[in-house]
């Protein structure tokens, strides 16, 4: 077995290097140096994420499996932990398997449950932990077959698992095999955003580069060719445009949304929709009191009480109060100025668009900006946007549709996810239009929905958007083998 590593992780290897299944470990870095371990190699390259250094590795290993340590933490090992990795990869026949794990704060250990790969798991992001086992003959067979992105510096390890991936189990061992000292959520934000993070910019076109090869070797791949416009309808419909606030529990702040969607200044007219479910806090009241002020208000109620956000949408749009067009606004947020909605409603007129998606600023309970500032999710391409849509984790806000078209593919009735599935939904078959100015204030405070999850919490949130994928990329397949029309 080979065990592949950046040189700062030393300690670790000398804990793992007792193991008698240890044959050589191959030392990383891009100077040569002298190394002390025994059964050691010095590899000078790039570093393991290089695909040149990558394949190297690859090809001059000599062993079944490659234990690659995915980050700079100091691991610290559990009894047997490669035994346990070597005898379910091999019961499984899995090209990867990987761990969950303990993080070290100081003298407590906390278990990092981590989630299971499906198809759909294929957000550059996913958490392996910090340590991935890969089959060599697996590694080697998917390179032969589906072949090497050789200019790729950043991500060999992405792409070569996205390929491994292809026609290999990956097999999640549910039990803590060592444990790391890192923070459980060291960087917050930082991480939530570090796909539209300007810093992140040549990295993440590479991603894109090598998750669009996978696409299309599994046959996912959607050509911008066979994307279209939105067509006239012959529906009528008794305003514009009409703004969706779905809404419960929100007594600090729907006053303030509601304000900021009544204040709009358009050409066309216009309604502002609140879907009320079912509040217990003060909201009812705050909204009775608003709709009574003014007109344009719709307070709506639903018969039924088992709605999410999304179930609210789809009482909106279904609404035959609802506009031409439907425009989204959280309830603990703001449109940025009054020509938000009438520049919204010009880009989904102009371009015959399904979905307009523009662009927002993170500000605090203050409405002071901070880190990280502007999301406009530059890293959207008319060309190849709706394939990397798969990749990351969202496409931003505020989100615009056209009506007859939501109506058509609704929402999901649940109250996390439900706008990123009927935007991949949308945009394997329509052109998306995309505004890249604030156009909207996302407040950050403590009563946020996304607000301190825990592990186990993000991870039914990440579960639940990589089973999206699955289904999305399924029937992208199938489109492609014209099995659906």
């Amino acid at each position: 077995m080979n065990y592949v590593f950046e040189p700062w992780l030393e300690k670790t290897l000398s804990g793992l290097a007792q193991s008698g299944l240890i044959e050589e470990t191959l030392i990383v870095c891009q100077e040569k140096i002298d190394s002390m371990m025994p059964r050691s190699r010095v590899v000078v390259g790039e570093g393991i994420q290089a695909q040149r250094t990558l394949s190297r590795l690859i090809d001059e290993s000599k062993t079944r499996y490659l234990l690659f340590l995915t980050g700079p933490e100091q691991i610290v090992v559990e009894p047997n932990t490669v035994e346990k990795l070597l005898v379910k990869a091999e019961s499984k026949k899995a090209g990867i398997a990987y761990s969950d794990f303990y993080h070290l704060n100081k003298d407590e250990r906390m278990y990092h449950p981590l989630n299971d790969y499906q198809l759909g798991s294929v957000r550059d992001d996913f958490d392996f932990g910090s340590m991935m086992f890969f089959s060599t003959e697996a590694v080697r067979v998917a390179q032969k077959k589906y072949g090497v992105l050789a200019d790729v510096s950043s991500n060999g390890l992405y792409d070569l698992r996205l390929k491994v991936s292809i026609d290999n189990t990956v097999h999640h061992l549910r039990e803590p095999l060592y444990a790391v000292n890192v923070p459980e959520n060291p960087s917050g934000d930082k991480k939530l955003f570090a796909y539209v993070d300007p810093r992140n910019v040549n990295v993440q076109k590479e991603m894109e580069v090598v998750f669009t090869d996978f696409l299309k070797k599994i046959g996912a791949y959607i050509h911008p060719g066979k994307l279209r416009q939105g067509e006239p309808t012959a529906e009528s419909f008794p305003v514009e445009a009409s703004v969706i606030i779905p809404v419960r529990n929100r007594f600090g702040t729907v006053a303030d949304a509601v304000q900021s969607a009544l204040s709009q200044e358009t050409d066309f007219s216009f309604n502002v929709i609140a879907v009320n479910n079912h509040s217990t806090d003060g909201t009812t009241e705050v909204l009775s009191n608003l709709s009574g002020q003014y007109e344009l208000l719709e307070h709506i109620i639903p018969q039924r009480t088992d709605l999410g956000i999304g179930g609210c949408w789809n009482e909106a749009i279904n609404a035959q109060l609802c506009g031409r067009y439907a425009v989204q606004l959280d309830s603990d947020d703001l449109y940025s100025s009054p020509g938000t909605l009438q520049k919204i409603v010009d880009t989904l007129r102009l371009g015959r668009y399904a979905m307009v998606v523009g662009s927002y600023t993170i500000v605090n309970s203050h409405m002071e900006e901070m880190p990280p500032g502007l999301i406009d999710h530059r890293e959207w391409t008319d060309e190849n946007g709706h394939n990397n849509a798969l990749r990351i984790n969202g496409l931003g806000a505020p989100r615009a549709f056209d009506t007859s078209i939501i109506r058509k593919v609704g929402f999901l009735n649940v109250s996390y996810g439900e706008d990123y599935a009927a935007a991949l939904n949308i945009c394997r078959e329509y052109k998306i239009g995309r505004i890249f100015e604030s156009l909207y204030l996302c407040r950050r405070w403590e009563g946020n929905t996304d607000a301190a999850l825990t592990v186990e919490e993000a991870n039914r949130n990440n579960a639940f958007k990589d089973s999206i994928r699955t289904q999305e990329i399924i029937t992208r397949q199938k489109i492609n083998k014209g099995a659906v029309a």
